[in-house]
């Protein structure tokens, strides 16, 4: 009896070739996945920091206009169409004392034009609040080191911003407010009254976090009408 040996067949070099296309079209959409994903991984994560860097800058905005301090032969809130300064009360209450705050755009140390604020240290007399009202408006001039116990800080990117003050029931680019007809009965009184509300027109640039205008309208807390 003669034996008969099993023929065996392989893979053809067609056979081969077409499996190995399959193969490299697999790995490129897989990494062609990946790579979205880790790019709106990345987005997502840009725009939640954007997100919460806008509500810690709104929240210290609109805390600043809630505790300016109207006080006798001082301006509570002075805009020039670049820096805005307020006089408002200090955040410790404990130890009662009155702080000047600017808010201006300008580039930070990289050369990133950013919307950022200054702040004084805190003080007690009429001298040392004219000195650091002038401070305030040499720091937005020429972005010099804050000194002594001044702070500045870089808060967030954006392009413009405007504001807005609400006076006699209409909204009206801001202005130098206008000093309060004297009151014999008392005159240590203040002598410029506070809008009654302002509004901010924030342009943020665009990039990978967020963009475009935004509007923010404060009201003085002591007005009860609704906001417009």
């Amino acid at each position: 009896m003669t034996m008969q040996k099993k023929k065996t067949h392989g893979f053809t070099l067609i056979e081969l070739l077409v499996a190995i296309a399959v193969m490299a079209l697999l790995s490129l959409v897989s990494w062609r996945g990946l790579d979205s994903m880790s790019r709106a991984t990345t987005q997502n994560q840009l725009r939640a920091d954007a997100v919460l860097t806008l509500q810690a800058t709104l929240a210290q905005w609109g805390a600043d206009l809630d505790a300016v301090a109207s006080i006798a032969q001082t301006r509570p809130i002075d805009w020039d169409g670049r820096v805005l300064r307020l006089t408002r009360r200090g955040s410790d209450p404990t130890a009662p004392s009155i702080q000047v705050v600017a808010w201006t755009l300008r580039p930070d140390a990289d050369g990133n034009v950013r919307w950022q604020r200054w702040q004084s240290q805190p003080f007690s007399t009429r001298g040392d609040w004219q000195q650091a009202w002038n401070l305030a408006a040499a720091w937005a001039q020429t972005g010099g080191a804050p000194s002594g116990g001044d702070t500045a800080l870089a808060l967030m990117p954006a392009s413009s911003w405007q504001l807005f003050y609400f006076r006699e029931n209409t909204w009206a680019p801001a202005s130098s407010l206008p000093n309060t007809p004297a009151n014999p009965a008392n005159p240590a009184g203040p002598v410029v009254n506070m809008p009654d509300g302002v509004r901010l027109v924030l342009t943020l640039p665009p990039g990978d976090g967020l963009s475009g205008t935004l509007t923010r309208d404060w009201v003085r807390p002591t007005v009860g009408a609704p906001r417009s």
